[in-house]
């Protein structure tokens, strides 16, 4: 009786310990994304005030693609690893350069799409 007892009582405390190992894992996931949202946040941004930018009106495309590439770094550079943070937390199994070439094609992503807008609502060169 006395083992049965002992074992459903060791039963329990597992099962609690993994419920709350599940949960503590959750909410680090959860954390991680919180981050990557922020970051990708922030970095959009800061990219939208060097849209804004005075100095960059009248650019060409490619100037103001330069422009872009160079702006920003401690932004880019905390969404990148915010991200890679998060990708490594869902998915563990995952190689961690894949999960660095999604970074960086998020990061690749952001700056095209700042230049696209750019472009699309410059003033039409005279």
């Amino acid at each position: 009786m006395r083992m049965l007892m002992l074992g459903a009582a060791l039963v329990m405390m597992t099962s609690a310990a993994m419920t709350h190992s599940a949960l503590a894992e959750n909410d680090d996931t959860k954390g991680a994304q919180k981050l990557a949202m922020q970051g990708r946040d922030d970095y959009w941004h800061c990219l939208a005030r060097e849209y804004a930018r005075d100095s960059n009106q009248g650019l060409s495309e490619q100037d103001f693609s330069r422009s872009v590439a160079g702006a920003c770094p401690s932004e880019r550079q905390y969404y990148r690893v915010a991200l890679l943070d998060y990708l490594t937390s869902q998915y563990p199994n995952i190689d961690s350069a894949a999960h660095l070439a999604t970074a960086n094609r998020a990061v690749e992503s952001a700056q095209k799409d700042i230049v696209t807008a750019y472009v699309k609502h410059r003033p039409p060169q005279q």
